[in-house]
């Protein structure tokens, strides 16, 4: 008995040791269970920045922060009579059956913790109701922001941003963003969003097991401070800017502007547009009009200056020119080539014609012929030579030195890079031979394989305004107050001599003045620049010009498309020509020509064409049908003479 005793206090010893030396090492000892302790009192929060803002070159703001409040309620603390329902539904814009859902809804997420009843409530909206809100029990205000666009301008180039979605947060790599995070979608809220975004901060703090927050941990030391987003320059002339997509209302199309000197955008239009400000605040509301936007058959939602890939028609004429120069198949002191109608389509003019001439009167065998010189194909008949694809490929070098057909590195997304087609591409039409220069002469005047988009011909415009050299167009001219990204402080040099350029510059100073492009001229300034027409096989053709201005030391070069416009003198150079002198000297005189252009709705011209085009060809179809049943009962007849007379 005396011994089992002894067991037993032994045992209980033994026990209470152990017992000692595991509480020992939970408390003391490991360090384990004291982080998982503090991690049920210790909560972890996030604080967002404010998004960097957004400026013109001349400080006014084109994207900002606007405060919008959330509806916030803790159903634990939330008590609601009966008769009080209808009354906070009507605050929050609810039925009684929403509101009664969405109370629901945060029961379900939980008892003591917010979550939102209402979500961006603007401070208009919040003003109105917020003496009244606050006698509801449970209920709380939370402040956020949201993207404001001060102007309805520059839509497409801005962009937009929206809540991430569970796609990019399974794809995201560096696992920064967290579900309802914003982040940018298109535009430069896209290309700057690392340095739009800023930086977040993170809070912690004591909370009880009811998730009710009792105050900071550990006195703030470990919070960090979130950095507010980058503030960004771009080089976006507001009021140029608007007054280029003045003159597109009612059109389709797009105006790029560059100043030569730095490759900086001025204006970046792209027509129809948007006011941008319809793809900011609450997720409903967006989503319906990103909806109703992107079902408009004239695409407002696509950024024509970037990425409509169009054929430069006889803009590109300039390029054949000084590469004609440089390789010296032609001067600029001979007169060449005659304008032979029979190998290629041309209006009058006079004939034969120099270099200067050829770009004045836009002759399209004058290239036919240059083409020709550029390039042999041996005089084989019946088969491609090797000879003929070599000189191909070595003009297509040249011309991707002029920054066409390849990606000029524009700080946008979604950049394409346009087409100089290669003797690879013509093998694959044309079953691997069998094509001539005949067979694609007119690549030589910017129709056939060859596209480009508009940004590429106001680039092409900077590299004769500059004689011969560019800097890749960009957006944003200073992030953060230290400049532009250093891939846009990079001069680049084409292969042609400054003399050879400066010829063809001072060819299309002569355009306007008695040129293609009369209507474009102007007595204030020197306006240089060159028309094209783009043949388009869905409708009109499309009105282009490319140039820039004034002669010397120029301030803007210049691409405008204007899409079913027919000749590129009546639409593209006069938008053109206004913009240029919007922008060098301050004002515009010619208001007979704003008048012109104002007056132009193509959009319903072409939307008539297309309205005739289909009631002619229903017209078709039923004088085909009725022609149909004329003959066949005709053919009954017949039929039924045939048997009488056999029966006879």
């Amino acid at each position: 008995m005396e011994t089992r005793r002894w067991h037993l206090i032994f045992g209980f010893t033994m026990l209470f040791i152990l017992y000692g030396i595991v509480l020992l090492n939970i408390q003391v000892l490991s360090s384990e269970y004291k982080t998982m302790s503090e991690a049920n009192i210790v909560d972890r929060q996030v604080e967002y920045p404010l998004r960097g803002m957004i400026y013109d070159r001349n400080g006014q703001l084109l994207a900002s922060n606007a405060a919008v409040f959330d509806i916030m309620v803790t159903p634990k603390y939330f008590k609601l009579a009966e008769e009080d329902s209808a009354i906070l539904a009507g605050m929050l814009d609810y039925t009684i059956e929403e509101l009664r859902f969405n109370i629901k809804k945060a029961r379900g997420y939980s008892w003591f913790k917010p979550s939102v009843l209402k979500k961006q409530i603007s401070q208009i909206d919040y003003a109105r109701i917020q003496d009244k809100i606050i006698r509801f029990k449970g209920i709380s205000i939370q402040a956020r922001t949201i993207r404001s666009y001060p102007h309805k301008s520059l839509a497409n180039a801005l962009g937009y941003v929206k809540e991430v979605s569970r796609s990019y947060l399974e794809k995201d790599t560096t696992k920064y963003y967290q579900s309802g995070d914003l982040i940018g979608i298109s535009g430069i809220e896209k290309f700057y969003e690392k340095q739009l975004r800023g930086q977040r901060g993170v809070s912690y703090v004591m909370k009880n097991v009811k998730g009710v927050v009792k105050g900071p941990y550990a006195d703030g030391k470990l919070d960090t401070i979130p950095r507010v987003g980058a503030t960004l320059t771009s080089s976006i002339d507001l009021d140029l800017q608007k007054y280029g997509e003045d003159l597109m209302v009612n059109k389709k199309g797009a105006i790029v502007a560059i100043d030569p000197s730095t490759g900086e955008i001025l204006a970046m239009i792209s027509a129809p547009s948007y006011d941008p400000n319809e793809l900011t605040g609450e997720g409903k509301r967006v989503s319906k009009n990103y909806s109703s936007l992107s079902r408009d058959k004239n695409k407002p939602l696509f950024n024509r200056s970037m990425q409509s890939r169009y054929p430069p028609g006889s803009t590109f004429k300039t390029v054949m020119a000084m590469i004609g120069l440089q390789r010296g198949v032609v001067d600029t002191t001979t007169t060449y080539f005659s304008c032979n109608k029979r190998l290629v389509g041309c209006h009058d003019h006079a004939s034969p014609l120099n270099v200067r001439g050829s770009i004045v009167n836009s002759c399209n065998p004058w290239y036919y012929q240059e083409i020709r010189r550029l390039m042999d194909d041996e005089g084989k008949r019946y088969q491609t030579s090797d000879r003929l694809r070599e000189t191909l490929d070595e003009w297509r070098d040249e011309v991707k030195g002029y920054g066409l057909g390849v990606k000029l590195g524009v700080d946008m997304p979604y950049e394409k890079g346009g087409l100089v087609p290669s003797s690879k591409l013509y093998d694959r039409i044309y079953k691997g031979g069998g094509w001539k220069i005949s067979t694609i002469h007119s690549i030589s005047i910017g129709q056939g394989e060859v596209l480009s988009m508009p940004i590429q011909l106001a680039n092409l415009g900077a590299i004769i305004a500059n004689r011969g050299h560019y800097y890749t167009p960009h957006i944003i001219k200073d992030v953060g107050g230290e400049g532009p990204l250093e891939q846009y402080k990079e001069k680049h040099t084409v292969n042609v001599k400054p003399e050879y350029v400066d010829h063809i510059a001072r060819a299309m100073a002569d355009v306007p003045r008695i040129g293609t492009a009369r209507r474009a001229f102007s007595n204030d300034i020197v306006i240089c620049g060159k028309t094209g027409t783009a043949q388009n096989p869905h409708g009109e053709d499309h009105s282009i010009f490319m140039g820039f201005a004034p002669l010397h030391n120029p301030k803007i070069a210049i691409a405008v498309y204007v899409e079913n416009a027919g000749f590129g003198g009546t639409w593209a150079a006069p938008i053109a020509s206004l913009m240029m002198e919007k922008y060098v000297n301050g004002e515009v005189k010619r208001g007979y020509l704003e008048k012109y252009v104002y007056s132009g709705d193509l959009i319903a011209k072409e939307e008539a064409r297309k309205e005739r085009e289909r009631k002619l060809k229903e017209l078709r179809e039923k004088n085909k049908a009725r022609y149909k049943e004329i003959q066949a009962r005709k053919a009954k007849q017949d039929s039924v003479k045939v048997t009488t007379s056999d029966s006879e």
